[in-house]
């Protein structure tokens, strides 16, 4: 909110903001989600390379630590196993509090298949680069606005729409299917994350 008011809204930055946003979203929706945690498709390595730039320019850290703990989410949902169950931790601690707990590092056991890769491995270590350099990138064209709304202002809202799938989502939507935990399919959440608020019917 400082940053925006410090540095002006421009229309190029709003426009920054929106696409970065989608190609975010579609970064950790496409890639972290359904690509390195489930393996839901096949592509090339280039290309599955490319996915894991684009997530982690969302600051939501690197592709073996992101799989490894969605991986971990779906054989412990809402349990006391869980990383971010909203059911047995609170609302908070499942959106945005687990990050910080002791538990959040990366369980290499879990993401063998991806580990083979040394390019991933790299990215997973030295993820920060990817996001200090394309913020970089976007200052330098289109100014402070560009940073602060284009850039930050994308990240949080990226950030706050995966983590309501985490919280929101094993709260509050229909249950569609009797599954072993409380999961929910959720509209609005699945119209902020293209698709990722059907979250009943994905578990």
């Amino acid at each position: 909110m400082f940053g925006a008011l410090w540095s002006g809204v421009t229309w190029q930055s709003v426009a920054v903001c929106a696409v970065l946003y989608f190609v975010g979203m579609f970064g950790v929706t496409g890639g972290y989600h359904r690509y390195f945690a489930h393996r839901a498709y096949e592509t090339s390595r280039w290309f599955q390379f490319v996915l894991a730039l684009l997530a982690t320019m969302t600051i939501q850290r690197g592709p073996l630590w992101w799989a490894a703990h969605h991986r971990s989410h779906h054989l412990h949902s809402d349990t006391e196993k869980d990383l971010h169950s909203p059911v047995v931790d609170g609302f908070w601690h499942s959106h945005f509090g687990w990050l910080f707990a002791g538990n959040a590092e990366t369980d290499m056991k879990r993401v063998k298949d991806l580990a083979k890769y040394p390019e991933l491995r790299w990215l997973d270590k030295y993820w920060l680069i990817v996001p200090v350099v394309s913020s970089f990138l976007v200052w330098s064209l289109w100014g402070w606005p560009g940073l602060f709304i284009g850039f930050a202002a994308s990240r949080v809202l990226v950030w706050h729409s995966t983590f309501l799938v985490n919280s929101l989502a094993h709260v509050w939507g229909k249950r569609r299917f009797k599954t072993r935990d409380d999961s929910r399919n959720n509209l609005w959440i699945a119209l902020a994350t293209m698709g990722e608020g059907w979250h009943n019917n994905h578990h």
